[in-house]
């Protein structure tokens, strides 16, 4: 066994990590950023490679290959000076407690990420570009590896998954008026649209507030370019048309764009 103290595994200055890329993305800031990859696949994302590393050689036989793993680092995650051992992730409403490492959650150790995202292309031309899909990062994520995603080897459908065992509820989302018709004038108004519903639909809003109605507040996400205003919304009280049963107004919520500006 290792020893933790032996000369042979110390680095005086840690192991330094270059970033060999930066992620250009639909996510100018934390908050809307889907939580995994792969639930907002309307989002535009390219990685650009820098030097030495954006060779044409690095990735000749990468486009063989239809997903990819990033090693990235939560650039935006708030730093310390001690080690916290317990987080609150967001499946459990962001309440309950569970070690860093049994978690998700951007606030580890190093600030390491692992995202598996979709490959659109590659361009090579005057460097290199990976243009992506479904990516959870925000823009200017540097990003340390990529490696490609082999499915015979690290799919594991039988794999236990904790508190996570099934993908969260998606809630309704629906655009007023003037939403829509910011939309329409919008030569990406149909992409965009996709990637408001996506990134809504898993309600970006603290897990504490998630299933909670709050017609009086206005939210704010910025997506892309554009401000995305919207409101959490109890539905009208009565039976279900389907089952019968009384709707919870206080539960039961529906996202609405009140504007995009």
């Amino acid at each position: 066994m290792h020893d933790p103290c032996s000369p042979l595994l110390s680095a005086p200055d840690g192991w330094p990590l270059r970033p060999i890329g930066w992620v250009a993305s639909d996510y100018p800031d934390k908050f809307g950023v889907p939580r995994q990859p792969g639930l907002a696949p309307a989002a535009k994302t390219t990685l650009t490679l820098a030097a030495p590393f954006n060779d044409p050689l690095a990735v000749r036989g990468l486009d063989a290959f239809s997903h990819l793993w990033l090693t990235f680092v939560f650039h935006q995650a708030p730093g310390s000076a001690r080690f916290a051992p317990l987080v609150r992730p967001p499946r459990l409403g962001g309440n309950r407690k569970v070690g860093v490492f049994a978690s998700r959650s951007p606030n580890r150790p190093n600030r390491l990420g692992l995202s598996l995202v979709e490959l659109e292309r590659v361009e090579a031309e005057g460097g290199v570009q990976l243009v992506l899909g479904g990516c959870d990062l925000v823009d200017g994520t540097p990003v340390v590896d990529i490696k490609p995603y082999i499915p015979w080897l690290e799919a594991r459908p039988e794999a236990r998954a904790g508190f996570a065992p099934a993908p969260p509820p998606a809630v309704e989302v629906v655009f007023y008026p003037a939403a829509c018709a910011a939309i329409e004038r919008r030569a990406d108004g149909a992409s965009l649209e996709a990637l408001i519903t996506q990134v809504l639909r898993q309600d970006p809003r603290p897990a504490y507030r998630h299933g909670q109605a709050q017609p009086e507040r206005v939210y704010g996400v910025r997506l892309r370019d554009v401000d995305v205003k919207f409101q959490a919304l109890a539905p009208d009280p009565g039976a279900d048309a389907h089952t019968g049963v009384l709707t919870d107004t206080k539960m039961a919520t529906t996202l609405a764009v009140v504007a995009i500006e």
